[in-house]
């Protein structure tokens, strides 16, 4: 345990050092001898937790893939403390999803068991152009990108109320109003209503969704302008969370 927390002063005291630090300058400010904080620095270097270069040691890339992760596991749990707000204030599941890499991702979903999410009975990847998050998100991309997803998850009915074609999904995207919620009526699951709220920053599409049963249909609307006041007024910090 000693030796693992003397490593770890090192990393931190070489982390402090943007332009890196020789041997004898790292032992000296963690007060560590110099004879332990050479072994320790070979080994964080082996590691790769450190790296060396012309007597000075910088962080290394293990260093750096572990403060990322950090980073990125801190922004998650931004959005997901936010989910968990909204589903508590306006009484309806919350969904957050990204289009990443030519994919649908729902990243969180926050619901209870009285205000169950929808059941993925059918992939959400390959069904966007029936649920309102693959909707919203595929509303948010250019044309030839729109086109491009859909030939690669061709339009199916999914349930009785689906759009049957490429061509007349098309045409609903290319008529949907920049950054207006999309809602959607049992095109995914009988029963059952949606609406998602759009989110770009630069180029990455992003959006927030509720859910609710159909005879509680008429709550849909003021729900979703619930919600999208309360996206506004918490995008700046969302906005450094759109990459989770």
């Amino acid at each position: 345990m000693g030796s693992v927390q003397r490593a770890m002063r090192l990393l931190e005291c070489a982390a402090g050092h943007q332009h890196g630090a020789p041997a004898k300058q790292l032992a000296r400010e963690t007060g560590l001898a110099l004879p332990t904080a050479y072994h320790l620095l070979r080994t964080l270097v082996h590691e790769g937790y450190l790296r060396r270069d012309k007597g000075l040691f910088f962080l290394g890339e293990a260093a750096e893939r572990l403060s990322s992760s950090g980073a990125q596991q801190k922004r998650r749990s931004t959005v997901v403390e936010a989910l968990a707000q909204w589903r508590d204030s306006i009484g309806v599941p919350v969904y957050y999803a990204q289009y990443r890499d030519g994919e649908i991702n729902v990243v969180c979903v926050s619901d209870t068991p009285g205000n169950p999410a929808v059941e993925e009975w059918a992939d959400f990847r390959e069904t966007g152009h029936a649920h309102a998050i693959g909707q919203c998100l595929l509303s948010q991309l250019d044309h030839e990108a729109r086109r491009d997803h859909l030939e690669r998850y061709p339009v199916q009915a999914v349930t009785p109320y689906s759009v049957r074609d490429t061509d007349a999904m098309l045409r609903r995207l290319d008529r949907m109003e920049r950054m207006a919620p999309v809602i959607e009526r049992q095109e995914y699951a009988l029963g059952t209503v949606c609406a998602a709220i759009p989110i770009t920053v630069g180029s990455s599409a992003a959006t927030m969704a509720i859910s609710l049963p159909l005879q509680h249909e008429a709550r849909l609307h003021s729900a979703a302008r619930q919600l999208q006041g309360e996206v506004e007024r918490l995008l700046g910090s969302l906005a450094i969370s759109i990459s989770i």
